[in-house]
């Protein structure tokens, strides 16, 4: 747990895809840069990115974030960008060969899970997920519930004593 504690101190999150993890299993995560153009780091920088319905797609051996949506610089001028726009992941070769795999041959998705900064970078920070169905996302809560409870039963217990 100290690593994470670690790992949250030195970046900065942008942007968080909550959805993700209650429509999906979450199963591979890879950090990847992005290829952006100034207007947009500066939007992003100020926390004007949405990736709720975004997703991300190997073509050509290339990687690619889709649907992501970085509102227009406030004091971007005729260069601002497009919000809604293709942008490209940077990953390793191996990592871009086993996403395009596993995609293809067992159907999974590729999934944004959060944009941070990370020593002055932007990174994305995607997932291999597989669908969830209507009794998984039950279940999951249902689970979620119990064990909040079984959180209050313990700090209620120490008060007591």
């Amino acid at each position: 747990m100290a690593s994470d504690k670690a790992r949250t101190d030195a970046q900065k999150i942008l942007s968080d895809n909550r959805k993700a993890g209650h429509d999906f299993f979450l199963l591979d995560r890879f950090e990847a840069g992005l290829v952006l153009s100034g207007t947009e780091v500066k939007a992003a920088r100020a926390g004007k990115v949405q990736l709720r319905e975004a997703y991300a797609q190997v073509e050509d051996n290339e990687a690619w974030l889709l649907n992501a949506h970085i509102s227009e610089y406030s004091h971007g001028n005729q260069f601002n960008h497009s919000p809604v726009r293709k942008r490209k992941l940077l990953l390793h070769r191996r990592e871009i060969q086993k996403l395009q795999e596993a995609t293809k041959e067992k159907g999974l998705s590729i999934v944004p899970i959060r944009l941070y900064l990370k020593a002055g970078r932007i990174k994305c920070e995607i997932a291999l997920a597989k669908g969830k169905k209507f009794h998984d996302k039950r279940e999951s809560e249902r689970a979620k519930t119990a064990e909040a409870e079984a959180r209050a039963a313990v700090r209620e217990s120490k008060a007591r004593s």
